[in-house]
């Protein structure tokens, strides 16, 4: 079964090719025109999107060395994403189900970042734990099946991804905030700073940034503007080693409550070095299996969406031509129509 994956949700255009669970091609196309906004800007998003899909699907299905008559079904992300945006690929998966009279598959973004590690791990299989940290989502899930996920543990405030955005936008780096954080840690003392731990009192599994995006403000406003240049590596890696430390303090409790000890992590953040680095002293101290996608599948990507297409393909699902975009889609909604 040969499966079309196209992904618009945000701001990456991307297509890819899944035959038989392998993949055979992923193309993505970053918008780099947000940069000089500071953050994504939806109706640009969704113009890029209308500029660049075609072409990158065509792209993907060349590169797979396939023409459309070989597809047997499309999938495409329908939520969570920006509306306009997500109304893209939707409508041109749509097209293409039936020009060619095959399956249409909505797939929900989150559900695409839970099968990540799948495309290079063919091994990897059920049940896991799934950390999901992006900019928008910061999850644990308890994957007993395709189809049948649990909600361990969620953030009651900012995503961990939008805390790194509001850090870096605080010390005045450039967008997006993860990496420029990253690079600007390298040089820094991560105990030049202390930031503590967030707690939720409601429950020992959930996340809370909002209260680090403040502490760090606080701290910026005590320091001189003629002396904060000198401050930021430090303060780059203190703020990013607390975040990581409350992601993966999480992630134990939750690797205790469920006795699983398989466990995969996705999401944008999940690129950053540092976070597997110290995922990596979890993993030998806990004695479980701690899986991260290659970088290319960590950010927005049709691979994850074509992988999570063939899945329902194999369950016999499909969906129906009169799905709509779902701009605030939660994973336990997840389609099957």
């Amino acid at each position: 079964m040969t499966v079309l994956g196209i992904e618009t949700s945000c701001d990456e255009t991307s297509a890819s090719i899944i035959k038989d669970g392998k993949l055979l091609s992923n193309v993505v196309l970053t918008q780099e025109i947000h940069r000089k906004y500071g953050g994504v800007v939806p109706e640009v998003a969704s113009r890029e999107h209308e500029h660049q899909i075609i072409s990158i699907v065509d792209s993907a299905m060349k590169r797979a060395s396939i023409s459309k008559t070989d597809l047997n079904a499309v999938a495409v992300t329908y939520g969570a994403g920006l509306f306009g945006a997500l109304l893209v690929g939707l409508n041109v998966a749509k097209g293409i189900a039936i020009g060619l009279g095959i399956p249409f598959l909505g797939v929900n973004h989150m559900e695409g970042h839970l099968f990540a590690n799948m495309i290079d791990n063919p091994e990897f299989d059920y049940p896991f734990l799934c950390l999901l940290v992006s900019g928008g989502h910061t999850q644990i899930w308890k994957v007993e099946k395709f189809g049948d996920y649990q909600l361990v543990g969620q953030t009651r405030d900012d995503a961990a991804g939008e805390a790194f955005d509001k850090g870096a936008r605080i010390l005045g780096l450039n967008y997006p905030g993860g990496p420029e954080i990253e690079k600007n840690a390298q040089n820094g003392d991560t105990k030049a700073f202390h930031f503590t731990i967030p707690k939720v009192k409601a429950s020992e599994f959930d996340f809370s940034f909002s209260g680090l995006k403040t502490a760090l403000l606080y701290t910026v406003r005590k320091i001189s503007d003629n002396e904060l240049k000198d401050h930021v590596p430090n303060l780059c890696a203190s703020f990013q080693e607390v975040i990581i430390d409350t992601l993966l303090d999480k992630l134990e409790k939750s690797i205790d409550h469920t006795g699983l000890s398989k466990i995969a992590v996705a999401g944008g953040v999940a690129a950053n070095q540092r976070f597997r680095q110290k995922a990596q002293n979890l993993e030998q101290k806990l004695g479980v299996n701690i899986y991260f996608p290659d970088l290319k599948y960590c950010t927005d990507n049709a691979a994850m969406i074509a992988m999570a297409g063939y899945e329902r393909l194999k369950n016999g699902e499909m969906s129906s031509l009169n799905l709509r975009a779902v701009p605030n889609l939660m994973l336990d909604t997840v389609c099957h129509d």
